[in-house]
């Protein structure tokens, strides 16, 4: 099969396209014939040797697939409902930059009415990522306040959507007005440019002094002191990325006074059963959404297999809005 491999670290021109063994699913596994791969922030950082795959992991990047079931173990999808032939999506812990995957059956979901596999292979990273870390671990409820740092990215535009859907008030931060623009197009309630306005006094001005509830953080570093001041008492920072690096400062005080939370996960090297409870929670609470329409896929841009090293270009100028999918002809 043909599969993007990392021929060395450091620059997007170390990704090319290559000849590899078509991978066998082994038990609790399937194989999907993988018609789109979506591109993500931590493929960008394996392929600059800062993010290894987990131990037994493909070394090809790539985190979410969609595609056509080929074959796998019959017993784990006879239970997960799942027949050979079935449109799939699904979150991998790598492997997924090729023209065949092996995923685990738990961390597979049907592909929602209505979408193309390009909408399907931009589903399953931040999808899981979203709902594990805003609604799980941070708590959002309806009624409260969220403030996503980079509203404009595939994680942004999933919050922004499923924190609204849900009853939230949603608040973010990009890095342009044609960014915010375009998180208030997909339902964000205020937008801050970060570049020109102070965003800590920004929320505690849209906020009448309150402060947000929950902060979705991609940033970190300097990022959590300010996150701090303008957090609700009791309010919870949940940290997903570390962008501005792993250092902070925070007023030590302020978290005893206010009662709060500063939280992070990984997800990539998680079990398999926590990924596969997450993938039911959103079968349950989320997909239905999609098909209805209620929230949607954003795609920014496709690029051919062979063109991943533009793909990760395009991702690392910080121009798009949404995400971007990689696709694999027949």
């Amino acid at each position: 099969m043909q599969a993007v491999e990392i021929t060395a670290f450091g620059a997007p021109e170390g990704l090319r396209l290559a000849q590899r063994p078509r991978p066998q699913a082994g038990s609790g596994e399937l194989l999907i014939r993988v018609a789109a791969s979506g591109v993500n922030r931590p493929d960008v950082l394996q392929r600059k040797g800062h993010y290894a795959p987990p131990p037994g992991v493909s070394d090809l990047p790539g985190l979410e697939v969609a595609g056509v079931v080929e074959s796998g173990d019959e017993a784990a999808m006879e239970r997960a409902g799942i027949r050979v032939g079935d449109r799939v999506c699904a979150l991998v812990a790598g492997g997924g930059y090729a023209q065949w995957c092996v995923a685990p059956v738990g961390q597979c979901l049907p592909v929602p009415a209505g979408l193309s596999d390009v909408e399907a292979a931009s589903l399953p990273e931040t999808f899981f990522t979203v709902w594990s870390n805003v609604f799980e671990r941070a708590r959002l409820q309806s009624g409260e306040v969220l403030l996503v740092q980079g509203g404009s990215s595939g994680i942004g535009v999933t919050a922004i959507q499923l924190a609204r859907a849900r009853g939230a008030t949603v608040i973010v931060t990009a890095g342009s007005d044609d960014k915010c623009a375009a998180c208030l197009g997909l339902g964000a309630h205020h937008a801050i440019n970060y570049r020109t306005h102070d965003f800590a006094a920004e929320v505690l001005r849209i906020t009448e002094g309150r402060g947000v509830d929950v902060v979705l953080d991609m940033v970190a570093g300097d990022y959590v002191a300010r996150e701090l001041s303008c957090l609700a008492e009791d309010g919870r920072i949940v940290i997903i990325a570390v962008q501005g690096g792993v250092q902070a400062q925070i007023d030590a005080g302020a978290v005893l006074r206010k009662r709060l939370t500063v939280t992070g996960s990984t997800l990539r090297p998680r079990p398999v059963a926590f990924k596969a409870a997450i993938a039911q929670a959103l079968r349950e609470q989320v997909w239905p959404l999609l098909a209805a329409g209620t929230i949607r896929p954003v795609i920014h841009s496709t690029f051919a297999a062979a063109d991943a090293a533009q793909a990760h270009t395009l991702m690392e100028s910080n121009q798009h809005v949404g995400k971007i999918v990689l696709t694999w002809s027949a």
